[in-house]
């Protein structure tokens, strides 16, 4: 097929089933960002601790969070397959996995909170995040479940409920950030605590909404010991694992240029924290149109359609590119006008007028990096954007970065700048490799006697 009609085939059920994700994807990011700028009225220290708070406790549980990535390839391959069977199995072994992670993140969130002070943090932004980390903390499980739940219903095509919780949810935690940071209603006024308990109450409230959805469709994923076996849970690990690390080594490397940032004085550090969280709302569209692709592409390898497969990628690609090219030009547009919406400090606007200047360069390769490294997942490679991201990052971005930032003195400028080569490079080759897998998968079907021109057999397998 034609990659242009590909294209044009996928273009309505890509953005069909992305969209209520992107929404999702969205209200995600956005929560976090109404904390900062609802604590923005409290000072730059108060902004720095919930941004560097937030940063650390999603860099232990998006470990957790990217080992039930690999329920994106079993259910999704399962539903092309029409194994409804399979992909309930394959939930119940994401619950119970998640639950058993719960344990091991826990701990290593309490030794965290414990050893803070080894950051070198300006004392202000200490003395804030302290508290508010270790309240944070215990919405660890609800994000684990609400992963589970959320891979599942994404790869059976089920996406309107996930938006439906993401956008509620962010009146909830507004609402609640409202009474418990300036103590409306007669609560005590709790400043940035109040905004981690209003974090904790908003994905509690997420877990319930998916469990009440994952429940309509006839599935009881509480039945823990309904058909959850070892073979299953380490299938799931086996994919999970390379999925968990390259998430975590992306996150991992923002995270780590945050905590960086937070050495330098507390109005770079506001700067910073608002920028990163807006490049970080962008993102959320690519990373949406990322699980719909890998959710397409994975239906089309469940039903052995090589074309479909290469349509359903590239389609996300051009989609997700597009998006971020616009992103960059409004970031180059009217960036004091977007800085202006969470604070009034001069000092903290003017670094931050340089910093999403970087920001808009690197949007496009921010994106590919993301809606490439989802259509590899649809084909069941985990595995290379792992690496690639362990070499663009951890090897490229993450040293340049302190060199140009600690040793040369150009302050946050440099952290950004290395961010970007990072970026640039993994960016570029994770969409060589997904090019270089769909004609590989194309010419491995072209002549198979179970292809849809031959006839169907399942490519999936039970748990």
């Amino acid at each position: 097929m034609p990659l242009f009609a590909a294209l044009r085939r996928e273009m309505r059920p890509t953005v069909s089933l992305a969209a209520p994700v992107v929404i999702a994807e969205v209200g995600w990011v956005s929560m976090q960002i109404v904390d900062i700028a609802m604590v923005g009225r409290l000072g730059p220290e108060a902004i720095g601790a919930v941004g560097v708070g937030s940063a650390l406790l999603l860099a232990l549980s998006v470990f957790g969070m990217g080992l039930l990535l690999g329920l994106d390839t079993l259910v999704s391959q399962a539903f092309g397959a029409r194994d409804n069977a399979a992909c309930d199995g394959w939930l119940r072994h994401g619950v119970v996995l998640a639950l058993i992670l719960t344990a091991p993140l826990g701990l290593l969130a309490l030794i965290a909170g414990s050893r803070l002070d080894i950051w070198g943090f300006d004392p202000g932004v200490l003395a804030l995040v302290r508290p508010y980390f270790s309240i944070v903390a215990w919405s660890l499980p609800l994000l684990l479940l609400y992963a589970a739940f959320r891979r599942y219903l994404q790869a059976v095509s089920v996406v309107r409920p996930i938006m439906v919780a993401l956008v509620t949810a962010n009146v909830v935690n507004a609402a609640t950030n409202w009474i418990l940071i300036f103590g409306n209603l007669g609560a005590p006024a709790l400043g940035v605590e109040g905004a981690g308990w209003a974090t904790c109450i908003s994905r509690a409230y997420m877990v319930v909404v998916l469990a009440v959805a994952v429940s309509r469709r006839g599935v009881r994923p509480w039945t823990l010991a309904a058909g959850v076996r070892i073979a299953g849970l380490r299938r799931l690990l086996g994919l999970g694992w390379p999925a968990a690390t390259q998430a975590m080594l992306e996150y991992g490397a923002f995270a780590a240029v945050t905590m960086l940032a937070a050495r330098l004085d507390p109005s770079t550090l506001a700067a910073h924290q608002i920028v990163i969280n807006l490049a970080g709302l962008t993102y959320m569209v690519p990373l949406g149109i990322s699980a719909a692709g890998a959710v397409r592409v994975g239906h089309a390898v469940g039903r052995l359609d090589a074309a479909g497969a290469s349509g359903a990628g590239w389609t996300a690609i051009a989609l997700g590119t597009g998006f971020m090219a616009s992103a960059a030009a409004t970031f180059l547009l009217v960036p004091r006008a977007i800085l202006g919406l969470f604070t009034v400090d001069a000092g903290v606007v003017e670094v931050g007028l340089s910093l999403i200047l970087i920001a808009a360069l690197f949007q496009i390769f921010d994106g590919l990096q993301g809606v490439a490294t989802g259509a590899l997942r649809g084909l069941g490679d985990t595995r290379t954007p792992m690496l690639l991201n362990l070499a663009g990052h951890w090897m490229v971005g993450l040293p340049v970065g302190y060199l140009l930032c600690f040793v040369i003195g150009w302050g946050v400028i440099g952290l950004w700048v290395g961010v970007s080569a990072g970026l640039l490079m993994v960016g570029s080759l994770v969409t060589a490799i997904w090019w270089v897998r769909e004609r590989a998968l194309t010419a491995a079907l072209a002549d198979d006697p179970a292809s849809p021109r031959q006839g169907r057999r399942g490519c999936h397998s039970r748990p």
